[in-house]
């Protein structure tokens, strides 16, 4: 097949030809194409890249403009379409915080052969596993076997009755309420009692005396005909702070575990004959729930003390919610079939433990008691508000205990986390696919000749020859074993300067991965190494961990046609600063930069917030190259436009690395360009 053409033609300028050294990145890139593709990724970047999503990971940039970043790096013009196979073959590209692996896999796809490095042992693990050949089949046939011993053991503590006909089904989910006191006594608290708006006007509520689930029309507005009942607790919801009677506040007991706050309130399942039903827990369905309360006594997951959760910029809201250990975020059934997962993987040779490992970890985001619900429309396409469905930590009125054994393919089981993450995942490897425009619209198209999949290297002089090779590096990139020059091209994409999210949320997963993977990495690393510590940020963290990763991929570096490529952007001043004196310690100039859009602006975590949707995309060489662009100082910086105001920070930066400007001077500087919009 012959390769799709969107005229992607890069001219070289006259100021940088390529017998210089200048490569097609320093004179030009193509935004209104990186534009187009990237408004189309950034709302469901999973759906276009599926096969770098098997773990949960933050702060993930478009494929698709990292795609064009190094397909700018391309000298074979032919090869230099965005949707033409390879063009990097001979290539070595490091990425030395590769997060969520958006370079590695890109620049896989396109023959080179890469380097990958990053402190947390996340990313390291989901690039190993995504990126190694691994025949489909033997994956699939390995979940049968999985997924069959653990719903054999545990699904009998998931068994319901259709509250219409009696059969028996398994539950899909559990909704609970929290438990709050005032002075005269307990309540159960729910984001709403309407718990289900049909189409054809039916809407399924919980009574808020007896709490049974009741049916009826809007128009109606019929309830439960029961009386108030003494023995049970009102139901009330979400937004009201104090009682009506009393005039105390409601307050949490955060005495109790986490997840004993909770009561159940409905039982949610799939009748074969009568469809999804909603119904109040019977006698039955609690007897089950209290076994496995009493089994959990018994589980051993090691010590309690690698479960205790550390105070973070983020943790510290689990700390401040009485919540001193990570198993207390999940209830009793979940941590069956967390140990159960543990007990059957060691069965598994290491890289299909490791594919299941991390598949087990990722359903944790589906899997908690920290999920609330969100299903109350029909037209929704899911029940379950996630873990991390703001970025952070959220406490539900209303949570929702999933079932990762339901045997359906429905929000966050096991059975469709591994269709979407590895099935889905691995077949699109094996033929990736783009979006073109034409015509104003999008299709799709194959890129025959492509493989997301590569040979794993345990030595760097493997990297010298062949192509789709990958070498996997666990730890801080200020220190690499890599030789001087050794290295083509870094495209890296840094974590943001006050971001909260990386190794302190993460440590959610990290807990159970330790057991579900135990020698997949090393667990036991220093957190200190990171960039990102908010904390620890005002002493100038994000500066000296950013400049010395930046003077080692300045040290490996090839200085002729070597490139440091990487997207940044930021409202703050200090983070501004911080990247400059970074980049001006270790020695880069800016030959240019480029502005894209980068995110869409109803993306949950920047909706309704002053949020930039549009990267900078900076190109920076060692400044013994001698290739340096002459930047003008804005006189200001526009504050009410991302594109316009991520255009002036870079062009400032440019200004600022060719300046004589001490570096005292360089955050006052930065804060009078941008403190005014603050």
């Amino acid at each position: 097949m012959e390769p799709i053409k969107y005229q992607l033609r890069i001219p070289y300028s006259p100021e940088t030809p390529v017998e210089n050294g200048a490569l097609p990145i320093d004179a030009s890139f193509n935004v209104d194409f990186a534009n187009a593709i990237a408004e189309l990724e950034s709302y469901n970047k999973h759906l276009y890249r599926p096969n770098t999503y098997l773990h949960k990971w933050w702060a993930r940039r478009c494929g698709s403009t990292f795609r064009l970043i190094l397909k700018h790096l391309v000298q074979d013009e032919a090869q230099r379409d965005y949707y033409a196979p390879g063009g990097l073959a001979g290539k070595i590209i490091l990425d030395p915080m590769m997060g969520g692996g958006t370079t590695l896999h890109e620049a896989i796809r396109l023959e080179a052969n890469v380097i990958g490095a990053d402190i947390d042992p996340i990313p390291v693990l989901q690039a190993r596993a995504t990126l190694s050949e691994l025949p489909l089949p033997q994956l699939e046939a390995a979940f049968e076997q999985f997924y069959q011993t653990l719903h054999t053991e545990l699904a009998p503590y998931f068994m319901t009755a259709c509250p219409s006909c009696g059969e028996t089904t398994e539950v899909q989910f559990t909704l609970y309420g929290l438990h709050k006191t005032c002075q005269c006594g307990p309540a159960v608290f729910v984001n709403s009692v309407f718990l289900r708006y049909e189409t054809d006007g039916t809407v399924i509520r919980l009574c808020p005396h007896c709490y049974a689930v009741t049916r009826s029309m809007k128009k109606d507005g019929a309830t439960c005909h029961c009386s108030p009942s003494s023995d049970k607790p009102p139901l009330i919801e979400k937004g009201t702070e104090a009682c009506a009677t009393c005039g105390a506040p409601y307050l949490e007991d955060y005495r109790r575990p986490f997840y004993s706050r909770y009561t159940p309130l409905a039982i949610v399942g799939q009748c074969p004959q009568h469809g999804l039903f909603f119904a109040s827990p019977t006698a039955a369905d609690l007897t089950l729930i209290e076994k496995a309360d009493v089994e959990r006594a018994g589980l051993d997951f090691g010590r309690l003390a690698d479960f205790a959760v550390v105070s973070g910029p983020k943790s510290a809201d689990l700390i401040s919610h009485g919540i001193t250990s990570y198993l207390d975020l999940f209830s009793s059934r979940q941590l069956l079939c967390l140990r159960q997962a543990i007990d059957v993987l060691g069965n598994f040779p290491p890289l299909i433990r490791l594919n299941l490992a991390l598949l087990v970890s990722t359903s944790l985001e589906f899997n908690s008691m920290l999920c609330g619900y969100k299903g109350g429309d029909k037209r929704r396409p899911g029940a379950i508000r996630h873990t991390f469905s703001h970025h952070a930590y959220s406490f539900p009125y209303t949570a929702l205990e999933n079932n990762p054994l339901h045997p359906a393919r429905v929000s966050g089981t096991l059975q469709n986390l591994f269709d979407d993450r590895i099935r889905k995942a691995r077949k699109w490897a094996q033929l990736p696919q783009e979006r073109i425009l034409r015509n104003g619209a999008a299709q799709i198209v194959a890129l025959r000749g492509e493989v997301d999949a590569g040979t794993e290297v345990n030595h760097v002089a493997d990297l010298r020859s062949g192509i789709r090779q990958f070498l996997l590096v666990q730890g801080s990139s200020a220190s690499l074993d890599l030789d001087a020059g050794s290295v083509d091209f870094v495209v890296t994409d840094p974590p943001y300067f006050d971001s909260v999210q990386y190794s302190d949320l993460a440590a959610f997963f990290r807990v159970w991965l330790k057991r579900l993977a135990p020698d997949a990495a090393r667990w036991d690393y220093d957190l200190a190494d990171s960039a990102v510590d908010p904390q620890a940020n005002g002493k100038g963290q994000y500066t000296d961990v950013l400049g010395s990763i930046f003077a080692e991929c300045h040290r490996v570096l090839r200085k002729n046609r070597g490139r440091l490529i990487f997207t940044f952007h930021h409202w703050n001043p200090k983070g501004w600063a911080a990247l400059t004196l970074a980049l001006k310690r270790s020695g880069f100039v800016l030959l240019n930069r480029y502005v894209v859009h980068a995110e869409n602006p109803v993306s949950v975590h920047i909706a309704n917030l002053k949020a930039l949707t549009h990267d900078a995309i900076l190109v920076l060489a060692p400044i013994e190259t001698g290739q340096q662009q002459a930047w003008q100082l804005p006189q200001t910086v526009e504050k009410t436009d991302s594109l316009r105001f991520s255009t002036d920070c870079a062009t400032a930066l440019g200004w600022l690395l060719n300046s004589d400007l001490p570096d005292e001077a360089i955050e006052p500087l930065w804060r009078k360009l941008l403190e005014p919009s603050l």
